[in-house]
């Protein structure tokens, strides 16, 4: 059986991408890298951001493709090769990875949604700016330096404590 990406140009996506080690701290400890692949990728074949987050071991993103390309396929695979090639090569590598030349750091695959209409976007952008709260790694959304949501701030379209969760709302015996 044979996976179809669901694909139409100008549309906006919301996608997943992990790496092979989920308990790697990789993308954090390499943003840099990762911020100059996006950044190559997108001088060449272009695309909006609109949301984006990098957690130690996964990132979420929501583009929006120009209105005669549907290809984020090459997009995701130009930024994974761009990536690698500025990491060193010592992580493990499995017999039919090597076999194809691949290095082991990403998933091969990544997870696209479609999104349908404005209601399903706000979702997205939501659980992308919540998403290191999910995980536990900071208690307040706005706390994470590897997101977007300090764009959406600094526009006046969130405030910073967004999601928090509020003391008053809490009191002794609750």
């Amino acid at each position: 059986m044979q996976y179809r990406r669901a694909k139409a140009a100008g549309a906006t996506y919301f996608f997943t991408v992990n790496l092979a080690d989920r308990r790697s701290r990789l993308l954090l400890e390499r943003i840099a890298e990762l911020r100059n692949a996006v950044r190559l990728v997108r001088s060449r074949h272009c695309f909006e951001i609109i949301a984006w987050v990098v957690l130690p071991d996964h990132l979420h993103a929501i583009w929006t493709l120009p209105p005669d390309d549907a290809d984020f396929s090459t997009r995701w695979a130009l930024i994974k090769a761009g990536f690698s090639r500025q990491i060193s090569a010592d992580e493990p590598v499995s017999s039919s990875r090597r076999q194809k030349g691949e290095r082991g750091i990403w998933q091969r695959r990544f997870w696209e949604h479609q999104i349908r209409d404005d209601v399903d976007l706000q979702r997205h952008v939501d659980y992308i700016h919540y998403n290191p709260v999910k995980h536990g790694h900071v208690s307040m959304a706005s706390e994470w330096p590897h997101s977007t949501i300090h764009r959406y701030i600094r526009a006046g379209l969130m405030t910073a404590d967004w999601a928090a969760p509020h003391a008053d709302a809490f009191e002794a015996g609750e």
